[in-house]
């Protein structure tokens, strides 16, 4: 498996220059300079920890050592370089959004009026400052953007509409669908492990 990054932040002193690629001194991986990016290679244990902490980010090192079946130092660095490098970008609580208060969720559709807008930037920016807005979409094809919004009800929604979202010049049309059941709703990427 190999995923494509922006340079990684590490210690000097793990890293020898070989040519165009930096290899690490105790063979963890390897870390190869790519267009401008890291090309950075993850051995197995790496897809375990990966796949563990996805399901379970506040598990501890020593109980993630034992599983994987390595000492809690060496653990320990490699999970910080993973973190360093940007594989794994932060930690989070995910919420309930119905016990959270908020019962509804819509998916919107907006097409913009590309005579109207002055910078496409700064539509980009506008939407991306919307509280509301779980997730924004840059699409290709007839649909320029899909958000994906939490909303208490109706009037809140209503209030967003007309309030925020419309406010955005160089919006021409918003087509709202409202989420009846969620089938699946999951933020982990399933990495690959050899024995699966």
């Amino acid at each position: 498996l190999q995923l494509y990054i922006e340079p990684p932040i590490l210690p000097v002193e793990h890293l020898i220059k070989l040519g165009d690629s930096w290899r690490e001194t105790n063979k963890i991986r390897k870390l190869t300079l790519w267009a401008g990016k890291y090309q950075m290679s993850l051995d197995q244990t790496d897809i375990k920890i990966l796949n563990i902490l996805q399901q379970d980010g506040r598990i501890t090192n020593t109980k993630l050592a034992k599983v994987i079946g390595i000492s809690p130092p060496a653990m320990l660095e490699r999970v910080r370089r993973l973190e360093s490098s940007g594989v794994i970008s932060r930690y989070v609580a995910l919420l309930d959004r119905e016990k959270a208060g908020f019962k509804l969720l819509a998916i919107i559709i907006v097409k913009l009026s590309l005579h109207q807008i002055s910078s496409l930037q700064t539509v980009k920016e506008r939407l991306v400052e919307l509280e509301e807005v779980l997730e924004c979409l840059q699409l290709t094809g007839d649909v320029d953007f899909l958000l994906k919004v939490a909303i208490k009800d109706m009037n809140t929604y209503t209030e967003f509409v007309n309030d925020k979202l419309s406010g955005i010049p160089g919006i021409q049309t918003i087509k709202t669908s409202f989420v009846l059941a969620s089938l699946k709703s999951s933020t982990m990427l399933r990495l690959k492990e050899e024995n699966q």
